[in-house]
Protein backbone atom coordinates (compact mmCIF):
# COMPACT_ATOMS: atom_id res chain seq x y z
CA UNK A 1 0.00 0.00 0.00
CA UNK A 2 1.39 2.99 -1.07
CA UNK A 3 1.57 6.98 0.99
CA UNK A 4 -1.55 8.09 -0.77
CA UNK A 5 -3.89 4.38 -0.27
CA UNK A 6 -2.80 4.71 3.18
CA UNK A 7 -3.44 8.42 3.91
CA UNK A 8 -6.14 9.12 1.50
CA UNK A 9 -4.20 11.25 -0.42
CA UNK A 10 -2.84 13.35 2.59
CA UNK A 11 0.59 13.97 3.52
CA UNK A 12 2.09 11.91 7.44
CA UNK A 13 2.55 15.79 8.34
CA UNK A 14 -1.42 16.20 7.69
CA UNK A 15 -2.12 13.12 10.30
CA UNK A 16 0.10 14.25 12.95
CA UNK A 17 -1.68 17.48 12.88
CA UNK A 18 -5.40 16.48 13.05
CA UNK A 19 -5.24 13.07 14.81
CA UNK A 20 -8.50 13.29 15.71
CA UNK A 21 -9.87 12.97 12.10
CA UNK A 22 -11.09 9.74 10.78
CA UNK A 23 -8.83 9.13 8.01
CA UNK A 24 -11.51 5.98 6.85
CA UNK A 25 -14.59 8.48 7.46
CA UNK A 26 -12.27 11.32 4.86
CA UNK A 27 -11.40 8.65 2.33
CA UNK A 28 -15.13 6.95 1.91
CA UNK A 29 -16.27 10.42 1.24
CA UNK A 30 -14.60 9.93 -2.36
CA UNK A 31 -16.60 9.29 -5.38
CA UNK A 32 -13.49 9.00 -7.85
CA UNK A 33 -10.42 7.19 -7.50
CA UNK A 34 -6.76 9.23 -7.90
CA UNK A 35 -4.13 8.41 -10.22
CA UNK A 36 -0.81 9.75 -9.38
CA UNK A 37 0.49 12.50 -12.47
CA UNK A 38 3.52 10.64 -14.60
CA UNK A 39 4.11 13.37 -16.11
CA UNK A 40 5.33 16.65 -15.09
CA UNK A 41 1.94 18.58 -14.75
CA UNK A 42 0.39 22.04 -13.58
CA UNK A 43 -2.96 23.32 -12.46
CA UNK A 44 -2.96 27.11 -13.55
CA UNK A 45 -5.10 29.79 -12.02
CA UNK A 46 -5.83 33.67 -12.35
CA UNK A 47 -5.21 35.70 -15.41
CA UNK A 48 -2.30 35.02 -17.75
CA UNK A 49 -1.03 31.88 -15.07
CA UNK A 50 0.12 34.60 -12.52
CA UNK A 51 -0.80 31.27 -9.57
CA UNK A 52 0.74 28.15 -10.86
CA UNK A 53 1.50 24.17 -8.82
CA UNK A 54 2.41 21.22 -9.84
CA UNK A 55 -0.49 18.51 -9.99
CA UNK A 56 0.32 15.87 -7.00
CA UNK A 57 -2.63 13.60 -7.84
CA UNK A 58 -5.99 13.62 -9.92
CA UNK A 59 -9.24 11.93 -10.78
CA UNK A 60 -12.20 12.42 -12.32
CA UNK A 61 -13.78 14.32 -9.47
CA UNK A 62 -11.12 16.64 -8.51
CA UNK A 63 -7.20 16.92 -8.19
CA UNK A 64 -4.61 17.84 -5.26
CA UNK A 65 -1.29 20.31 -6.26
CA UNK A 66 1.72 21.84 -4.10
CA UNK A 67 2.57 24.99 -4.31
CA UNK A 68 4.71 28.05 -2.82
CA UNK A 69 3.15 30.19 -0.68
CA UNK A 70 3.96 33.80 -1.12
CA UNK A 71 2.35 34.91 1.90
CA UNK A 72 -0.45 35.90 0.21
CA UNK A 73 -4.04 33.53 -0.18
CA UNK A 74 -4.00 31.99 -3.68
CA UNK A 75 -6.81 33.73 -6.29
CA UNK A 76 -9.86 33.00 -5.57
CA UNK A 77 -10.53 32.03 -9.06
CA UNK A 78 -13.85 29.34 -9.46
CA UNK A 79 -11.62 28.18 -12.48
CA UNK A 80 -8.23 26.31 -13.40
CA UNK A 81 -6.09 25.38 -16.06
CA UNK A 82 -4.60 22.37 -16.84
CA UNK A 83 -1.52 21.90 -18.26
CA UNK A 84 0.92 19.12 -19.46
CA UNK A 85 4.59 20.29 -19.60
CA UNK A 86 6.35 19.18 -23.07
CA UNK A 87 2.76 17.68 -24.70
CA UNK A 88 0.56 20.51 -25.14
CA UNK A 89 -2.27 19.47 -23.48
CA UNK A 90 -4.43 22.24 -21.89
CA UNK A 91 -7.95 21.74 -20.48
CA UNK A 92 -9.50 25.46 -19.69
CA UNK A 93 -11.85 26.87 -16.99
CA UNK A 94 -12.28 23.65 -15.08
CA UNK A 95 -14.96 24.63 -12.80
CA UNK A 96 -13.69 24.01 -8.72
CA UNK A 97 -14.28 24.58 -5.01
CA UNK A 98 -11.58 24.32 -2.79
CA UNK A 99 -11.67 21.35 -0.25
CA UNK A 100 -8.94 21.91 1.73
CA UNK A 101 -5.18 24.32 1.84
CA UNK A 102 -2.40 23.40 4.51
CA UNK A 103 1.37 23.78 4.95
CA UNK A 104 3.11 20.90 3.66
CA UNK A 105 6.28 19.71 6.15
CA UNK A 106 9.43 21.42 4.40
CA UNK A 107 12.27 18.95 3.63
CA UNK A 108 14.67 21.09 3.69
CA UNK A 109 14.54 22.66 7.45
CA UNK A 110 16.73 25.69 6.73
CA UNK A 111 14.86 26.60 3.64
CA UNK A 112 12.53 29.58 3.73
CA UNK A 113 10.25 28.94 1.57
CA UNK A 114 6.76 27.22 2.19
CA UNK A 115 5.06 24.45 0.37
CA UNK A 116 1.45 24.51 0.61
CA UNK A 117 -1.21 21.64 -0.52
CA UNK A 118 -4.44 22.56 -2.50
CA UNK A 119 -7.16 19.80 -3.01
CA UNK A 120 -9.99 20.97 -5.59
CA UNK A 121 -13.28 19.34 -6.37
CA UNK A 122 -14.13 20.01 -9.37
CA UNK A 123 -17.51 21.72 -10.32
CA UNK A 124 -19.60 20.76 -13.60
CA UNK A 125 -17.88 19.80 -16.21
CA UNK A 126 -18.66 19.68 -20.14
CA UNK A 127 -18.76 16.69 -22.11
CA UNK A 128 -15.49 18.54 -24.05
CA UNK A 129 -14.53 18.92 -20.96
CA UNK A 130 -14.88 14.88 -19.09
CA UNK A 131 -13.14 13.56 -22.56
CA UNK A 132 -9.98 15.73 -22.15
CA UNK A 133 -10.15 14.85 -18.40
CA UNK A 134 -10.78 11.05 -18.97
CA UNK A 135 -7.82 11.06 -21.91
CA UNK A 136 -5.56 12.90 -18.82
CA UNK A 137 -6.06 10.22 -16.60
CA UNK A 138 -6.28 7.05 -18.77
CA UNK A 139 -2.92 8.60 -20.49
CA UNK A 140 -0.70 10.58 -18.11
CA UNK A 141 -1.32 8.87 -14.68
CA UNK A 142 -0.11 6.00 -12.95
CA UNK A 143 -2.44 2.99 -12.53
Amino acid sequence: MNEVEAHGSFPPCFWKKHKTMDSKELVDKRKHKRFRSQDLAFAAFGSHIKEIGQIIDISRGGLAFRYIADGDQLNESRELEIYLANNGFHLKKVPFNTISDFELTSEFPLSSIIMRRRGVQFGELTQTQVSQLECFIQNHTVR
